[in-house]
């Protein structure tokens, strides 16, 4: 049993890149890919011709709100906050086509409403809804050295691309906002639409070390690059003030994300523990293309405890990352704001306190599971 648990750990390790991107928390559209690693310890090295069928879950409610790292709590004690429920769910395939090299697709579907004030005439609490098909990923990646050579230690490269299968013009109705105050639909805030409208190109590094028996060291990082500047969806947000005439239509930001941390089998049992931290953001500006329209940048760091539980072919894993420093940083328009006015500006952003996580996998095999030497042998 105990060579069953420290095998399962070190398969945790083992992701694909549609698979490590990190989670949204609020009004910052980082937008939801499933979460591996200590949040997945059921991943395994795949031989060729090998399948595993996985689904993610995601859920948080974003209601705080900051501007640069200062919380300003009289939102929420005056009831102007805006508050976003998201629901997402990954399926994932991943399919073995060599014990180093791995393929995998993410179909993704999300469920989202975004209660305000400010949108619907700042005199009455509405509430806005998105649903459905977001942007789907497939990815390729490679581990740098073989899994039977190096049991307590490899690196994975990845490579993938995200497709704008997701709605990013998807409407609702807003209330007190038409020709004398009648409703009108338009389209939903970008925090809750369930795409982005861009061909993404992601780059992704994994890495894992064991430290000692059933004890490892994980981390990995990833880069999303969304060359399209703009996506031609309206904000309307050159309604509510002069100053955000060049917020008028959505922009198509890049993101990124880092983890890294522990993982360990408890005892005799066939269940997992991992400690890790997160850090995942929206950055100011993009590597690729222009940095025009409307985005609100943002990061957030998060300590990640996380618990996992194998029985045979079947996973499954939970993690709760809770927030420990959220950021909002100035957007072009705050800097050009403040450039053209001497006057400081620095737009606010949603962010929750906590993720839940919730991911299970099972493993199709032509045959035996892989045998990694040095970790089965005790």
């Amino acid at each position: 049993m105990r060579s069953l648990l420290s095998t399962t750990l070190f398969a945790g390790l083992i992701c694909l890149l549609a698979n490590t991107q990190s989670s949204a928390q609020g009004c910052v559209a980082i937008r939801q890919f499933s979460s591996c690693n200590n949040n997945n310890f059921s991943t395994q090295f795949l031989p060729g011709g090998d399948w595993q069928l996985g689904m993610n879950y995601r859920y948080f409610r974003s209601f705080r709100h900051f501007r640069g790292t200062e919380e300003e709590p009289d939102r929420v004690a005056n009831g102007t906050e805006v508050v976003n429920h998201s629901h997402a769910w990954d399926f994932n395939i991943t399919l073995g086509i060599t014990r180093r090299l791995y393929a995998n697709l993410t179909l993704p579907f999300v469920i989202n409403t975004r209660s305000s004030l400010y949108e619907h005439g700042r005199e009455e609490r509405h509430t806005t809804t998105s649903r459905g098909l977001a942007d789907i990923r497939a990815g390729l990646g490679y581990w740098l050295f073989k899994p039977e050579e190096h049991p307590g230690g490899n690196i994975a490269l990845g490579v993938g691309v995200k497709l704008p299968t997701g709605d990013f013009a998807a409407n609702d109705i807003f209330y007190n906002v038409g020709p004398e105050g009648a409703p009108e639909v338009r389209p939903v805030d970008q925090s809750i639409q369930p795409g982005d409208g861009g061909f993404g190109i992601a780059l992704d590094v994994q890495l894992f070390q064991k430290l000692s028996e059933g004890l490892f060291f994980y981390g990995n990082g990833f880069y999303l690059v969304n060359p399209r500047g703009t996506n031609g969806t309206r904000t309307f947000r050159e309604t509510l003030s002069p100053i955000l005439n060049n917020e008028a239509i959505m922009a198509v930001p890049d993101q990124y994300g880092l983890r890294a941390g522990v993982s360990y089998a408890l005892g005799a049992a066939p269940l997992g523990a991992a400690l890790g931290v997160r850090y995942e953001a929206v950055p100011v500006k993009d590597l690729l293309g222009s940095d025009e329209g409307f985005r609100r940048p943002g990061s957030v760091l998060s300590v990640e405890p996380g618990i996992s539980y194998q029985k045979g072919n079947f996973n499954l894993n939970l993690s709760v990352p809770v927030a420990v420093r959220r950021k909002r940083p100035q957007s072009v328009t705050d800097l050009e704001t403040e450039m053209a006015t001497g006057n400081p500006r620095n737009g606010d952003a949603a962010f929750a306190d906590y993720l839940i996580n919730v991911g299970m996998t099972y493993r199709i095999s032509k045959g035996m599971t892989l045998d990694i030497k040095g970790l089965n042998d005790h």
